[in-house]
């Protein structure tokens, strides 16, 4: 009797739930998901490259407001990618590795566009399975002045640069460096590379995007006694240069042959003996309208190149002057490895500590105002659009 009441106890629960679930579909309407668009494009927008040491082939572009310090979406990027941005700041461009079988099998090249509105790859194109495998810089993957050429700097060890037609999505070429890397755009029609013997290279386009003309500079960089960091900070066609030692040399890429500007201390005499110097992966950073020169700066020798900052110096282009020393320990910032600024009138500097949080300050002032803890595994790169 007692296994009869039992069981009459459940079916009659089971029919008790079936008739509600039955009452909510009838309901309820059905859920619709969607995928948002991002927010209007804004200046304090920064895209933070991480390569994820970790687990090489899934690294990824994270996508920040500065302003609110909300994360607001992610750009997959496979292995060891470069990063571009669009002049008009619609589209980012990912050039990257991926294998057959994840980390191994068979490797295909390409890049990847990215529609900045949705987050959403848009195309692709596969290019030669040569792109440099490295620590993220601006300059192994970047666009012309009018966003038409997207060159990517090649690495098997033999060096060279794939031209990319980004209106056609089609390679247009591959131009041979002959030893020199990375490609330093200077309007719509040619890039530079630097050489292992300190001169610089710069090729001319023609308007199929084969190499029309090279043209090899004089010696700018003393690669024995002084070598520069390669992440140059850029205004239009002039690039300036930090080195291990802390000096600052210009180098303007527009005409057939570089000029060069007579290079310039960040350091007094007693501060260079003191071994204050520049270091970390993103040295510098330029605000183009004020011309002020952001210096991630640190206390090592020879050979610590690579360690974060301690401290940021802010320097006036025109006068060469310190105009501000920004002690990060005061605002309780751990140290920077890396570091950009915004380009609009009211900027916002950025840096990644070494574990991965992103600072955003007030670029006047040098006054924290928010961080953002924990960008993904080894954040390296900030690119403002």
């Amino acid at each position: 009797m007692l296994r009869n009441w039992r069981r009459a106890l459940l079916m009659a629960g089971g029919a008790a739930i079936a008739a509600h679930a039955a009452h909510v579909l009838a309901t309820e309407k059905a859920e619709d998901l969607t995928i948002a668009k991002m927010p209007a494009f804004s200046p304090h927008q920064v895209y933070v490259v991480d390569v994820n040491f970790s687990s090489m082939t899934d690294a990824r572009a994270y996508v920040l407001d500065a302003d609110t310090n909300r994360f607001l979406g992610q750009i997959d990027a496979g292995f060891a990618p470069g990063f571009a941005i669009s002049p008009d700041h619609k589209t980012s461009y990912v050039a990257t590795t991926y294998f057959a079988r994840g980390s191994h099998g068979a490797r295909t090249d390409v890049v990847e566009a990215t529609d900045n509105t949705t987050l959403q790859i848009t195309g692709e194109v596969v290019i030669p399975p040569k792109h440099a495998q490295s620590v993220p810089s601006p300059y192994n993957t970047a666009l012309s002045k009018d966003g038409k050429w997207l060159y990517v700097a090649n690495i098997t060890p033999a060096t060279s640069v794939t031209v990319v037609n980004t209106a056609t999505h089609q390679v247009a070429s591959e131009v041979d460096t002959d030893g020199c890397v990375l490609a330093y755009p200077s309007g719509s029609d040619r890039f530079t590379s630097l050489c292992e013997s300190g001169k610089a290279l710069t090729v001319v386009l023609g308007a199929n995007g084969k190499e029309k003309s090279r043209k090899l500079s004089d010696p700018f960089i003393d690669v024995a006694k002084d070598p520069a960091f390669v992440n140059a900070s850029r205004s239009g066609n002039t690039y300036w240069f930090a080195t291990f030692n802390g000096n600052v040399r210009s180098a303007d890429f527009s005409g057939p042959a570089p000029v060069f500007g007579t290079p310039w201390p960040l350091v007094t005499p007693d501060e260079a003996k003191a071994g204050w110097r520049p270091g970390g992966l993103q040295q510098t950073a330029l605000h183009v309208p004020t011309q002020r020169l952001f210096v991630a700066m640190h206390q090592g020798a020879e050979g610590s190149h690579k360690d974060p900052a301690s401290e940021v110096w802010v320097f006036d282009l025109k006068t060469h002057k310190r105009i501000a020393r920004w002690k990060l320990a005061d605002q309780k910032i751990d140290p920077l490895l890396s570091i950009q600024v915004s380009e609009d009138a009211h900027p916002l500097f950025y840096g990644i500590t070494t574990t991965s949080d992103v600072v955003v300050a007030d670029a006047a002032t040098g006054k924290l105002k928010h961080v953002h803890k924990q960008i993904g595994a080894t954040s390296s790169l900030l690119v403002n659009p």
